[in-house]
């Protein structure tokens, strides 16, 4: 599915790069594992081939895409409606999919209601997580680094 060297998405992780694919033995059991770098988090994780499809892991985005995601992020509409239970579980489901969009929407409106109110700290640990993610994949994607797709994500509305 995935090659040494391919930009991917880890699910609650970020952005990586698939550093190699080695044969292990854990647990008694023998099997391949991509071995993935994930610079945001300064971590290496080893993820067994036969998982990678339950895992959500995923090819990096485009520029394109990343601009109609940071198009939504900027403009798009948040839904105020929910409590904070059901936008906890719904915002949880959102970052488990690995899908940009829906990271991106779970940024967009817990920045906002950050912005009216205090957070909750579970909440506070779930803006975190999406910030990291959308950083991470938006870094990747530009060839920029932390720092800068940060400042791009806090100004450009118009990457």
């Amino acid at each position: 599915m995935f090659q040494i060297g391919d930009n991917i998405i880890y699910p609650m992780h970020g952005a990586g790069v698939i550093e190699a694919i080695e044969e292990k033995e854990i647990q008694g059991k023998r099997q391949e594992y991509y071995l993935i770098t994930i610079p945001i988090s300064s971590m290496q994780v080893m993820i067994p081939l036969a998982k990678v499809t339950s895992s959500s892991i995923r090819a990096v985005s485009d520029k394109l895409a990343m601009k109609n995601v940071l198009h939504i992020f900027h403009y798009g509409e948040s839904d105020t409606s929910l409590s904070w239970k059901e936008r906890y579980k719904l915002n949880s489901e959102k970052l488990k999919s690995g899908k940009l969009q829906e990271g991106a929407e779970v940024l967009r409106d817990l920045t906002r209601i950050q912005n009216q109110k205090a957070l909750n700290s579970s909440e506070k640990q779930m803006l975190l997580t999406a910030r990291k993610m959308l950083i991470s994949e938006l870094g990747l994607i530009n060839g920029i680094t932390e720092n800068q797709a940060t400042d791009l994500l806090s100004t450009s509305k118009n990457v």
